[in-house]
């Protein structure tokens, strides 16, 4: 299988679309549809902090990982968090996840971002097996109040 990491482009966005709705149902979750209109638009956005990396291959884009970086008080430098990564049922355990997750710490070390971070929910077991091989959990709660 040929693999290629890119960026999103505008053409992406069927694709990206299909992916996000997998992405959703996934956890069980429905958002507004402005709210998924916003991020596309964030994405393409060269002025927003939010970029979409693609997996692509000959049969399509199979996998997205959304980051984006913050400013730090724990360095001078900023942040980078992951924080969406889903890949294509169908092609699940051929190393897309890992690949997403390996262009992101290039990019990081490309950038000067001294850390690359990201949360799951605890029963996700499978992405856990993956995330595990990088660096153990931390041991943070998050805490969340919807307001």
């Amino acid at each position: 299988m040929s693999l290629t990491i890119r960026t999103a482009e505008a053409a992406d966005e069927a694709a990206f679309r299909t992916l996000w709705q997998g992405y959703l149902d996934f956890f069980r979750t429905t958002l507004a549809p402005g709210i998924t209109d916003t991020t596309w638009a964030r994405i393409l956005d060269p002025a927003s902090p939010l970029t979409a990396r693609l997996a692509v291959t000959g049969d399509g884009v199979r996998g997205f990982a959304l980051h984006h970086t913050h400013l730090s008080t724990w360095s001078i430098a900023p942040d980078c968090t992951l924080e969406d990564l889903f890949i294509a049922p169908e092609t699940r355990g051929q190393g897309i996840g890992r690949a997403l997750i390996d262009d992101l710490i290039s990019l990081c070390r490309q950038n000067g971002w001294p850390r690359l971070y990201w949360h799951t929910h605890e029963t996700n077991a499978t992405a856990r097996r993956l995330y595990n091989r990088y660096s153990q959990a931390d041991g943070f709660v998050r805490y969340r109040i919807p307001l």
